[in-house]
C-alpha cells in the first residue's frame, strides 16, 4: 500500500564516462539494481539515461552510486547541453592527446626493439617511455577491463589489458633481473613494443570512434536550434519581446518577414508563404492566412502575421519531431563489434590455455620445470596479443570510407558500412531526392509569338513583384531568356489566387491560377484547355497570365526528376531490394513521379512520424531498411532506419543525423554504396581470418605441442613476431581495396 503513494521521478540525466556500448549496459545494470529505481534506460546515441526512481533516492544518490564504478550523472538543471558538450569536447580532447602521446613514445620503443634488440641500454631506455604509456595513456583498458571483470565480462579492452600487462610484466622482470635466463641457458628478450604498439593503435581505433559518435547529438542540437529563443507577442495590447520559455496558450504572437514561427498556433490577422519543409518535406511554400495552422520551427516569408499560441513547450510538432529522433537514436542498441563478441570466447581461452601450459610443465618439465613453465605460457600469451585483431575491422573500414570519399560518399560511421550490405528495402523521400527539389518552369505557352515580345518583360516585372514562391521560378526563366522587366503600376496580392497589376497604358493584368481565370470571367480556348489537362496528368502546377480579355500564356512549373534517379532505382531492384518512395506531396503527384521512374511502391501526405512508423513496420517484417532523404521532415525516419542516406544538398540536419551523405545528390551512388559495404565486410572477415591463423596455428605451438615430437619451443621472440606479421597481413589486405572498382 505504502508503495502506490510513493512519488515516481522521471528524469533524463546526461552520464558521463560512458565510451562503449558495455559501459552502457553497465550504468543500466548498475542504476536498476539500485534501491530507489525503479527503472533506467540508456540512450548510448546522446550518452544519457532515462530514470524512474522513487523518493527512496536523490538524484544526487543516483550519481554517487555510479561514481562507486567510475561513471557520473549530471544532476544539476540549468546549462545541461553546455555541460555536456563540454564534457564530450574535453573527452575528446584527453582522448586525442593520449593516442598522440602514445604514439610519439612508441615510435623509438618500435626502433629500439626491431633493430637494437641487443643494445643494453635501449631496453632501458624503452622501459622508460613504455611506462607512461601503459600508466597514463593506455589506463583507459585497464579501468574498462577491471569494469568488466567485476561484472564478470570480457571484451576488446580486457585483451588489451591483459596482453600488455603480461608482455610488460614479464619484459621488466627480464630487465631487472636478466641473469636468471642466462643462468638457465635462454636470452632475456623484452617486449615493449609489442605493449605499446597494441595501446597506440587501439587508441586511434578508439579516437575515430569517438569522433564518429560525437556527431550524433550535432542533429539535436540543430533541431533545437531550429526554435527561437524569444519572440514577440502582444501582451495587454503593448507589443513585448519575450524568452519562448515564458510564452503561454492563448498569447497574441506576432511573426515578421524571415523569422522562424516559435510556437505552434492558428493564424488571427495578416497573410503569408511559410516554409514547412521540415513537415511535408516539400520546397514551395505553402500559403496562410486567418484560421490556417503554422507551427514552430517553420521559416515565415515575405509576409507578417499574428497567430494565437495553441501548443507550447514540448507539446509542439517540433518539440515532438525531437523527442521521436532522441527515441529512435536510443531504441537502436549499438551494434557490439564483432571482436568484443570473439574476445568474449577468445580471452577466457587464451587465459586457460595459458594456464593450462603452465601446468603441464610444471609437471613434465623436469629441471628446467619453471623456465620453459614461464617461457611458454608467456609465449601463448605474446602471440595471442590482439594487435591484428584491432586492427582488422579499423583497416578495413578506414580504407572503405576513402574509397566511398572517391565516389562521392561520405561514411561518418562505421556501423553503417558494415551493415548496408544486409540492406534489402530501401525508402526514398520524393523531393530533393528522386527530384530536384526546386520547382523550376518546365512549359511556356504563348498565344502568338507577338504577345510573347510584347507582354513578357510585364510578366518578368509582376513575378518579380510577388511573392509567391512559384513566381521566383518564372522570373528566372524570363531572365534566362533575355528579357528585362518593363514598368508596372497598381500591383496587388489576390490571396489564395494570385496578382493582379496595370501595365502603362492602364490594361489590367492578371498572373494566377485557374480560380483567378474564372472569377474575372475569362474563358479558354481548346489548345489552351488540352495543355492544362496534360501537364495536370503530369503533376505540373499551371500559371495562367491573362488581360481582362483573355489568357496570353500559361506556364508549367514542375520539380525536375534527376536523370539518374530512375536507372539507380533499377539497379536496387536489380539487387532484389524492395524500393518505396514516401512523399508528403499530394497523390496524383505522387503517382505521376512513381510512374515515371518506375516504382509501384509509394505513400503520398505522409507526415514525418508517418515515414518513421513506416520504418519501424517494415523493421518489424524482419527488413533492414535503408532510409534515404533530404529533409528535416526525414530526420526520425533517419534516425530509425538500420541505415540513413543523406543527400548532400539537402539540410544540415538531415545529413546530420544521417551516418552516409551522398555528396553529389546523385542516387547512381546508393548501389555503389551497398558494394562497397559488401566488399568492406568481406575485408574485414578476411582480416579476421589473417588475425587467427596465427593464433589457431601459434599458440599450440608457443604451448610446447611440438616439443615431445621433435622438441621445438617457440621462442617469446619469435612469437612477437608472428603477432607482428600477422597485422602486416592484415594492414595489406585492407589496402587491396584501393586497387578495386565499386
Amino acid at each position: 500500500m505504502e508503495e502506490s503513494n510513493q512519488v515516481i521521478h522521471k528524469e533524463t540525466f546526461p552520464v558521463t564516462g560512458i565510451t562503449c556500448a558495455a559501459c552502457a549496459s553497465s550504468v543500466e545494470t548498475i542504476l536498476s539494481y539500485t534501491d530507489g529505481v525503479k527503472s533506467a534506460q540508456v540512450n548510448f546515441a546522446s550518452s544519457t539515461v532515462l530514470v524512474e526512481y522513487t523518493d527512496e533516492i536523490s538524484a544526487a544518490g543516483l550519481n554517487d552510486a555510479l561514481e562507486a564504478v567510475g561513471y557520473g550523472l549530471i544532476t544539476e538543471k540549468e546549462n545541461v547541453e553546455e555541460t555536456v558538450s563540454t564534457n564530450q569536447r574535453e573527452h575528446y580532447q584527453e582522448l586525442k592527446k593520449h593516442t598522440i602521446g602514445a604514439a610519439i613514445l612508441t615510435l623509438p620503443i618500435f626502433i629500439l626493439g626491431m633493430f637494437y634488440m641487443h643494445w643494453k641500454p635501449g631496453t632501458w631506455i624503452s622501459l622508460a617511455l613504455a611506462i607512461p604509456v601503459l600508466s597514463v595513456f593506455g589506463r583507459r583498458f585497464f579501468i574498462s577491463a577491471w569494469k568488466q571483470a567485476k561484472h564478470k565480462s570480457v571484451n576488446m579492452d580486457t585483451l588489451v589489458a591483459l596482453s600488455t600487462a603480461i608482455a610488460f610484466i614479464f619484459s621488466l622482470f627480464n630487465t631487472i633481473f636478466p641473469e636468471f635466463w642466462i643462468s638457465r641457458g635462454f636470452e632475456p628478450h623484452v617486449y615493449y613494443e609489442a605493449a605499446t604498439v597494441i595501446i597506440t593503435f587501439i587508441l586511434f581505433g578508439k579516437l575515430l570512434e569517438e569522433k564518429a559518435k560525437s556527431r550524433t547529438s550535432t542533429a539535436l542540437k540543430n533541431l533545437m536550434g531550429l526554435q527561437p529563443k524569444t519572440l514577440k507577442a502582444l501582451i495587454n495590447g503593448e507589443e513585448k519581446e519575450i524568452p519562448i520559455s515564458e510564452v503561454q496558450k492563448g498569447y497574441e504572437i506576432i511573426v515578421r518577414p524571415g523569422e522562424k514561427i516559435p510556437v505552434d498556433g492558428k493564424v488571427i490577422s495578416g497573410n503569408s508563404f511559410v516554409d514547412e519543409s521540415m513537415i511535408s518535406g516539400e520546397a514551395l511554400a505553402v500559403e496562410k492566412s486567418e484560421n490556417d495552422k503554422v507551427f514552430a520551427g517553420t521559416i515565415n516569408q515575405k509576409g507578417s502575421f499574428h497567430f494565437t499560441a495553441e501548443k507550447v513547450g514540448s507539446e509542439t510538432l517540433l518539440s515532438q519531431i525531437i523527442t521521436r529522433v532522441q527515441e529512435a537514436q536510443g531504441s537502436k542498441a549499438p551494434v557490439q563489434k564483432l571482436v568484443d563478441k570473439i574476445a568474449s570466447i577468445f580471452v577466457p581461452t587464451v587465459i586457460a590455455i595459458a594456464v593450462l601450459t603452465f601446468a603441464v610443465w610444471m609437471i613434465i618439465g623436469g629441471e628446467d620445470a619453471l623456465s620453459h613453465a614461464i617461457l611458454n605460457s608467456v609465449a601463448v600469451l605474446v602471440i595471442a596479443c590482439p594487435c591484428a585483431l584491432g586492427l582488422a575491422t579499423p583497416t578495413a573500414i578506414m580504407v572503405g570510407i576513402g574509397k566511398g570519399a572517391e565516389n562521392n560518399i561520405l561514411i561518418k560511421d562505421a556501423e553503417s558500412l558494415e551493415i548496408a550490405h544486409k540492406v534489402n528495402a530501401i525508402i526514398l523521400d520524393k523531393t530533393g531526392t528522386i527530384t530536384a527539389g526546386k520547382p523550376t518552369v518546365s512549359n511556356i505557352h504563348w498565344e502568338t509569338e507577338e504577345l510573347k515580345t510584347k507582354f513578357a518583360p510585364i510578366l518578368l516585372a509582376i513575378e518579380s513583384k510577388s511573392e509567391h514562391p512559384l513566381a521566383d521560378a518564372v522570373s528566372k526563366k524570363l531572365s534566362e531568356e533575355g528579357f528585362k522587366s518593363a514598368e508596372i503600376k497598381d500591383f496587388q496580392s489576390l490571396t489564395g489566387k494570385g496578382v493582379a497589376a496595370k501595365n502603362q497604358s492602364s490594361e489590367a493584368l492578371y498572373v494566377g491560377n485557374l480560380s483567378l481565370i474564372k472569377e474575372q470571367g475569362i474563358s479558354l480556348n481548346s489548345e489552351i484547355q488540352d495543355k492544362v489537362k496534360v501537364w495536370s496528368k503530369e503533376a505540373k502546377t499551371v500559371v495562367f497570365f491573362a488581360n481582362e480579355e483573355s489568357v496570353l500564356a500559361v506556364i508549367a512549373i514542375s520539380d525536375q526528376i534527376k536523370p539518374s534517379s530512375k536507372s539507380a532505382i533499377e539497379k536496387l531492384k536489380e539487387k532484389g531490394i524492395d524500393v518505396y518512395m514516401l512523399t508528403g506531396d499530394n497523390q496524383q503527384t505522387a503517382e505521376a513521379v512513381a510512374q515515371e521512374v518506375g516504382l509501384t511502391d509509394f505513400k503520398a501526405e505522409v507526415m514525418p512520424s508517418d515515414k518513421s512508423d513506416f520504418v519501424k513496420d517494415l523493421q518489424a517484417k524482419g527488413k533492414v531498411v535503408a532510409m534515404v532523404g533530404d529533409g528535416i521532415n526525414d530526420s526520425e525516419a533517419l534516425a530509425q532506419a538500420d541505415v540513413s542516406i543523406a543527400m548532400g544538398h539537402g539540410s544540415d540536419i538531415a545529413m546530420d543525423v544521417a551516418k552516409m551523405t551522398i555528396i553529389s545528390s546523385d542516387l547512381e551512388a546508393i548501389p555503389k554504396a551497398l558494394n562497397l559495404s559488401h566488399m568492406t565486410v568481406r575485408g574485414i572477415k578476411e582480416n579476421l581470418f589473417w588475425a587467427f591463423i596465427y593464433n589457431l596455428i601459434g599458440i599450440p605451438i608457443a604451448a610446447g605441442l611440438l616439443y615431445p615430437i621433435n622438441g621445438f619451443l617457440l621462442d617469446p621472440m619469435i612469437a612477437g613476431a608472428a603477432m607482428a606479421f600477422s597485422s602486416v597481413s592484415v594492414v595489406l589486405n585492407s589496402l587491396r581495396l584501393k586497387g578495386k572498382r565499386i
